[in-house]
């Protein structure tokens, strides 16, 4: 009895042909290679099975919330006692969400989809908690204004004067005043800065004298 070796090293191009054409199975892979380089020729891919998986790393990879108990404790607090505004909870619900601290988070879409926001607020709370360095009391405050919010010309002076001209008699040919009656008349005075009809309106009403 002749012993068949499993491994056969082939040094020439007839042995090459004398296996392939005596073993289907060298010869169906022959045929898969031939089908994939014409594939890469044809079209310049290959076909799906033989690109090369890559992995997305998720938005939360990049900049992980890892929060200590004593950040978990107090933004569990700030969730549940209905005392902080809306925005402020959002942002600590999010935190609560993306913390790695207690094990491994979800995907960005179902905490979005739980929470009840989109997938671009979950990675603007993750940046501000990196930008803060990792501050979660930071994070979810509200953020401060860059410049100090423009006085309002109306003065408690300017809104006596407008009651009081309001409450004079009204020029001559006119019954009574009206809002752009008295817009119309505050540009001639000099010591009242220039208010349109609908700011006169609005100060006049918090004094209860409506006028149209």
């Amino acid at each position: 009895m002749t012993f068949v070796p499993s491994l056969v090293r082939v040094r020439t191009e007839t042995d090459v042909e004398a296996i392939s054409l005596g073993h289907p199975l060298l010869v169906a892979c022959r045929c898969l290679v031939l089908v994939v380089l014409a594939g890469r020729l044809v079209l310049g891919r290959s076909f799906p099975f033989c690109q090369r998986r890559t992995t997305v790393m998720p938005s939360q990879k990049k900049r992980p919330v890892t929060l200590s108990v004593q950040d978990r404790e107090d933004l569990i607090r700030v969730t549940t006692t209905g005392v902080h505004g809306a925005s402020q909870i959002m942002r600590a619900r999010v935190l609560l969400a993306l913390d790695t601290s207690v094990g491994e988070v979800d995907p960005k879409e179902v905490i979005a989809a739980r929470l009840g926001v989109s997938g671009e607020t979950l990675r603007l709370v993750a940046k501000r908690f990196a930008d803060t360095g990792s501050d979660a009391h930071a994070t979810i405050a509200r953020k401060q204004r860059a410049l100090p919010p423009v006085p309002s010309p109306v003065t408690g002076e300017v809104e006596a004067r407008l009651i009081a001209l309001a409450c004079s008699q009204p020029p001559e040919g006119r019954a009574r005043w009206s809002l752009r009656l008295l817009e119309k008349h505050v540009m001639l005075v000099d010591d009242i800065p220039d208010l349109d009809h609908s700011t006169i309106g609005r100060v006049l009403k918090k004094r209860n004298c409506v006028l149209i």
